[in-house]
């Protein structure tokens, strides 16, 4: 009798141990999903999971902003194309609350490289970059419908 009792002891464990694990494994992605503001606010981009990585899709065109030169408004284009575009693809989690993937710059149409980060529950730094992240530039979005209160 004791054999049955030891052997279902042993299976409940691991199975414990298992769920154990998948728990602590998950990325903390759930932070970073939902929507959020660009720092140039030309767009709404929603931030959400997308084939066992995290993805973000324009879902609001609010401006046509140029990114390289500040204050300076681009040619007028169909906004509706950039509706559904994806700006963000293929964040990882890499260790110390980061993300690496792809950033898109619609301007001349390239992929960069990139470090995802959260210093704040209503902060993104988007840190992209060619080679090293030292020779990049971060932005700073912001979370949509976050209420700043007075400190």
């Amino acid at each position: 009798m004791k054999k049955p009792l030891a052997y279902f002891s042993l299976v409940a464990a691991i199975a414990m141990l298992l769920a154990a694990t998948a728990v602590f494994a998950q990325p903390t992605a759930a932070l970073q999903n939902g929507r959020w503001l660009t720092e140039s606010g030309n767009f709404e981009v929603d931030i959400a999971p997308c084939n066992n990585a995290l993805c973000g899709v324009v879902t609001k065109v609010l401006a046509n902003k140029s990114m390289s030169a500040p204050g300076t408004e681009m040619p007028v284009t169909d906004t509706s194309s950039l509706m559904g575009m994806v700006i963000l693809s293929d964040f990882q989690p890499a260790g110390d609350a980061q993300w690496k993937g792809k950033v898109f710059n619609r301007e001349n149409g390239k992929l960069y490289s990139a470090v995802m980060s959260m210093p704040a529950s209503d902060q993104l730094l988007i840190r992209s970059y060619v080679g090293l992240p030292l020779f990049g530039k971060t932005q700073v979005w912001r979370r949509v419908g976050v209420v700043e209160t007075a400190k």
